[in-house]
């Protein structure tokens, strides 16, 4: 355990990634392949479910600590940090443990969860007796589930490749997979992970997906397209689905799902489950999983299916258990746009065409109705596109991919094999007010980063009227914004709920959404997907701010 806190000591202290990947080399090269094999997992975002409830820690703090729960309180609202807090007022210890990381996890930490409050009582404060203050900050972070630090899974996968002498592409196609839920790590599937290639590693993936490849956002304006990109027939251009993005995998006789996030949802589309029957051995289509209307009719290569919102395919993600009624009411279909295998035979090295071409093929011969191609558009000029891009909303897609057509299959959001576009409509927005902040994480734990914001319940000149909360956001802001933002939450607090401050309503933003839909679990009646704030706006007063109503217009 020793040794991992001092490599998160390590990757938290630099912003330099060569700095970080050589903490992680020397780490890798000389811990224990047990050890080792949770380090790969924690650092490339591995998040286990909460072993011990918040309440449970806190109160096991305040006891072993001595301090008064305001007091202790105040010092939380101070670092801004649960583990780091505790670690800080608990007397510190002298580190005795001898044990690793994996004897820890799995002999000392995985066992508490479900333990009664008082066997907590008993077992927790020996175990942190026995760690000194850094060892012990990384201990609750992971007993709490909010392990974070400053590493991508793309810079462990380096520091994996090039401490094992292995090209960072196969470690990076072995990895995936390896933090879903269902995988607990070991020796044996860390040492697999730097293992020497073989002759035979592909014949034996079983159900492992490949990296996804990631494309770029596209900014440039329209006229600037030819420039940039070059002539319009270079390009395949199709939706950009609003769904979950995975990969289907029949190898074995056996059919596996994964998603982009790297879990396993197999079981979450029991539909999709007659695909093991219609697709051929040796199969892996990179796709779409949507929710759409019951069918679809006509030439299923050119006809744009009837897509319904996200927020229905994420009501239905959200059910733990999947009745009729819930599959009748929002039936979904892979619309496909890749093939990454076929007949056993890795593709990524085949040009984007003939990857198509093939695709096409498969999607007929498979004659499944839950599988279904991704339409091309046709379009002779980067105009034209732009002009069909225009119906995306009410397509209920998100914009336009462009993917080149001599375009190989690359891993993760790199141009070195191709590359591939994602022109993104417009995103919708709204002057909203902030009326509550938190702090941020990791290097902005002490400053208020996150931002709760509303818009008024009625118009302008309402006799009465009120801020009505309806979406967080902590990204878009500069440093220098946040800190002056940190400054203005400082001086208007008027009440302090745990971590959440409530402010004085004076500053403005303009919220930009990519998606909104009509929501029962909000005050307000409306859920956003993925706001950000696109601009401080200085220029207007909170009176100015929008209201529900631009909200629900935008509904339409």
């Amino acid at each position: 355990m020793k040794a991992f806190a001092e490599l998160y000591a390590e990757l938290d202290a630099s912003t330099s990634n060569n700095v970080k990947l050589a903490a992680m080399q020397r780490y890798f090269a000389s811990a224990a392949a047990e050890d080792a094999a949770w380090a790969v997992y924690f650092l490339s975002g591995g998040r286990p479910r909460q072993l011990v409830p918040v309440r449970v820690l806190r109160e096991l703090a305040v006891a072993c600590s001595g301090l008064s729960e305001w007091l202790f309180e105040e010092s939380y609202q101070a670092v801004g940090d649960l583990a780091e807090t505790i670690s800080l007022v608990l007397p510190e210890s002298p580190h005795r443990s001898t044990d690793g990381l994996a004897s820890w996890i799995e002999d000392k930490l995985l066992p508490l969860r479900g333990a009664t409050p008082q066997a907590l009582a008993a077992q927790l404060p020996a175990l942190w007796a026995q760690l000194d203050r850094s060892s012990l900050m990384v201990c609750i972070k992971l007993i709490t589930g909010s392990f974070r630090v400053g590493v991508s899974k793309l810079l462990v996968t380096r520091a994996l490749a090039a401490m094992a002498h292995l090209d960072s592409k196969r470690v990076a196609q072995r990895i995936v997979g390896y933090t879903d839920l269902s995988h607990r790590p070991d020796a044996a599937s860390y040492l697999k992970l730097i293992a020497p290639e073989s002759s035979d590693e592909h014949a034996q993936r079983g159900g492992q997906p490949y990296p996804f490849f990631l494309a770029h956002a596209l900014s440039p304006a329209v006229e600037q397209f030819d420039a940039v990109l070059g002539p319009v027939e270079q390009w395949q251009a199709e939706w950009k689905w609003d769904g979950i993005r995975a990969q289907v995998i029949k190898r074995d006789g056996q059919l596996w799902i994964w998603s982009r996030g790297e879990e396993l949802v197999t079981e979450r589309f029991p539909e999709l489950g007659s695909l093991t029957q219609d697709l051929p051995d040796g199969t892996v289509i990179d796709g779409e999983i949507v929710a759409c209307k019951s069918g679809f009719s006509g030439d299923q290569a050119t006809l744009e299916p009837a897509v319904l919102p996200f927020a229905l395919l994420q009501q239905r993600i959200g059910r733990k258990t999947l009745d009729r009624k819930i599959l009748a009411e929002v039936p979904v279909v892979v619309l496909a746009y890749d093939l990454l295998e076929y007949q056993g035979e890795d593709w990524r090295s085949r040009t984007q065409q003939i990857r198509r071409e093939q695709l096409e093929q498969v999607v007929c011969e498979c004659a499944n109705p839950f599988l279904r191609l991704s339409p091309l558009l046709k379009g002779d000029s980067w105009a034209d596109l732009a002009r069909q891009r225009e119906a995306s909303r009410k397509l209920g897609v998100e914009g336009l991919m462009l993917k080149a057509r001599d375009a190989l299959y690359g891993v993760g959001r790199t141009k070195d094999m191709g590359v591939w576009w994602k022109w993104k409509i417009d995103p919708f927005s709204v002057d909203a007010v902030l009326i509550y902040a938190q702090r941020g994480h990791g290097r902005r734990a002490s400053l208020y980063s996150d931002y709760t914001f509303a818009v008024w319940d009625g118009p302008p000149g309402a006799s009465e009227r009120n801020l009505v909360p309806f979406a967080k956001a902590y990204s878009g802001l500069t440093d220098e914004e946040i800190r002056q933002v940190d400054n203005i939450v400082r001086k208007t607090t008027m009440e302090k709920f745990g971590p959440v401050s409530s402010v004085q309503p004076s500053l403005v933003f303009e919220l930009g959404f990519e998606g909104i839909a009509l929501s029962r679990r909000h005050k307000s009646g409306i859920a956003v997907r993925f706001p950000r704030m696109l601009r401080w706006r200085k220029d207007k007063t909170v009176e100015e701010a929008d209201s529900l109503a631009t909200l629900q217009n935008l509904l339409g």
